[in-house]
């Protein structure tokens, strides 16, 4: 119970709290406000309950008349209440989605938390943060919003509530049992809290399961969507391999899993609902049968039973809330938990225990890298092959070869600072260094922006990326610079998105760049043309290439030899 309070506490701090805090903090007075005033028509209409049944009882035409006026301009009232009041959440509900959401955007890009915590580099790996950033950010909120307003909302009306039963409860319930007379002032408030703490108790038993339940039917439904999306970005893969029965078993392995828990999830909910769903039928009935007692020794009047049986399922049903809300409940903690773990584990990443995380890091004064006693391991604790020393001066050109498995990328992935697991020392540029990888990124946005990425596309000019895309033999894709979303980038093979990766190196013109098979697509004809590409245009930057075949067109380069034997040679054109 601590652990969930204090889940909901630290999410609300982000959300609410900070700059503007004020803003979110005066729609929630406005909408407790306008809940404050449906408390008061729901105690006008428990009065207006009494006169008109009377009058009903009494034959009097005309107060009943008069009465169906005061009622027609209570609903109204509660009405626009309600209306604004909706109006008002929804807007708050904006408002602290996108305060939760960019603080979780935040943890998980700083420190690059994305990449540390994919699964097998951390013990801590999270699952889905696309679903935990995207869906529990807004559900949090909104259930937030839902159970915290009700609960202030409830104890306020609960006080009045209660007080309009204990005064119209003047008259005591007398029975005898077991030869001893028993006497019961006011019981009818007494009944209405032993009566719905009982119900509460059978509730909270039986559903107890359904937080679990909730957290892992989010999860099986974020691994299936993950799954669709991984079939949509691979099609051609699929396509050529004829792998449609083998990705349809993988997905209906995953679906197998959203329909078992899903059955288990919806038992639980039958079960639980076998008791809520008759309580929530006749808990405005029971009270009437409550106060027969009262009626029938002529304590009330018929107009008063039915005010006292109003009182009661009022009272009732605001102490009801917890039964009522039950799968809110469960479902909020099982987002908090998410949420929450979320931003614990991107707040400070979890390293593989027992794996060693002493590689030493130190900014050079220039483009140029020293790298001296570097062993890397895997998460698992399997240490690679030793990396022979190196000191690599700014403005030369570096071949790293070595077996497939030898571990180059993940070398690579040290000399950019984000591979925690070896030891050694590692002197190097931290700012001005640019890594292209075998498979390079684009966008769905513009073409633009897949080849100034990371910067704004609005920083370079047309005419600057029509040279770009001249020089890397897209000319062709000149056209597309125009297009918005995915018509920009649609249909481009490997090679040609090898070629975008190129012009992103020309266009940013860094001063070292960290080449992993950023070729590999490419023809040797069209891989030789585009390192001397490089050499012409980017005479100064510092190249590191991983390339299974000799970069002829780099010459003159060195060759940093991993996993076979400690070498480094002059290489010459």
């Amino acid at each position: 119970m601590l652990n969930f309070f204090g889940s909901i506490y630290r999410l609300f701090r982000r959300a609410a709290l900070g700059p503007r805090s004020w803003i979110g903090f005066g729609l929630y007075a406005a909408v407790l406000g306008l809940e404050f005033l449906g408390v008061w028509i729901s105690v006008q209409m428990i009065s207006w309950t009494k006169v008109f049944y009377d009058a009903l009882e009494q034959f009097d035409v005309s107060e009943a008349i008069a009465q169906l006026s005061v009622f027609a301009g209570l609903v109204g009232l509660w009405a626009a209440a309600a209306l604004f009041g909706q109006w008002i959440r929804d807007k708050l509900l904006l408002f602290w989605r996108e305060r939760l959401t960019d603080a979780a955007l935040r943890s998980w890009l700083g420190k690059a938390a994305y990449w540390h915590l994919r699964p097998g580099l951390s013990p801590a790996a999270v699952d889905n943060p696309d679903q935990r950033i995207a869906e529990d950010c807004r559900n949090f909120i909104r259930l937030l919003l839902v159970v915290s307003i009700d609960v202030i909302t409830n104890v306020v009306a609960l006080v009045s509530y209660v007080a309009i039963l204990w005064n119209l409860s003047g008259f005591a319930l007398e029975f005898e049992l077991l030869g001893w007379d028993v006497t019961i002032p006011r019981y009818m408030v007494w009944l209405a809290f032993l009566y719905v703490a009982g119900s509460t108790l059978i509730t909270h038993l039986l559903g107890k399961p359904l937080k679990g339940l909730v957290f892992r039917q989010e999860r099986r439904e974020a691994d299936f969507r993950h799954a669709l999306v991984q079939v949509r970005d691979n099609a051609t893969e699929i396509a050529q391999s004829r792998g449609e029965n083998a990705e349809r078993k993988r997905l209906d392995r995953r679906f197998v899993a959203i329909k078992n828990n899903w059955n288990r999830l919806i038992g639980r909910e039958f079960i639980l609902g076998l008791f809520t769903k008759p309580y929530y039928r006749s808990i405005l009935r029971i009270p009437l049968f409550f106060a027969l007692p009262a009626y029938f020794a002529k304590a009330v009047t018929f107009g008063g039973l039915m005010q006292l049986a109003s009182a009661f399922s009022s009272v009732a049903t605001t102490l009801s809330w917890f039964i009522f809300n039950y799968r809110d409940l469960a479902e909020i903690a099982a987002v908090a938990q998410r949420l929450d773990d979320l931003f614990a584990n991107t707040a400070d990443p979890e390293p593989m225990p027992g794996v060693p995380r002493a590689i030493r890091r130190k900014q050079s004064t220039d483009a140029g890298m020293s790298v001296a006693g570097l062993r890397l391991h895997t998460p698992d604790g399997t240490a690679l092959t030793p990396v022979p020393d190196i000191r690599i001066e700014a403005g030369e050109r570096i071949w790293v070869s070595g077996p497939s498995g030898a571990g180059k990328t993940t070398l690579l992935s040290a000399l950019t600072g984000l591979w925690p697991y070896g030891e050694g020392s590692i002197d190097g540029p931290r700012d001005g260094l640019v890594a292209l990888p075998q498979v390079p990124r684009v966008f769905n946005e513009s073409l633009a922006a897949a080849i100034c990425y990371p910067s704004d596309p609005a920083e370079v000019s047309d005419a600057r990326l029509h040279e770009v895309l001249n020089l890397v033999g897209l000319p062709h894709c000149r056209d597309r610079l125009g297009l918005e979303g995915s018509e920009a980038v649609q249909g481009l093979s490997m090679g040609e998105r090898q070629r975008l990766a190129i012009a992103r190196l020309l266009i940013h013109k860094p001063s070292f760049a960290l080449l992993d098979e950023a070729t590999s697509a490419l023809d040797l004809q069209a891989e030789t043309e585009l390192f001397a590409l490089l050499k012409k245009e980017l005479p100064n930057t510092t190249l590191l290439c991983v390339a299974h075949r000799p970069p002829k067109a780099l010459a003159p380069y060195r060759t940093w030899a991993i996993g076979h034997r400690d070498r480094i040679e002059r290489k010459s054109a």
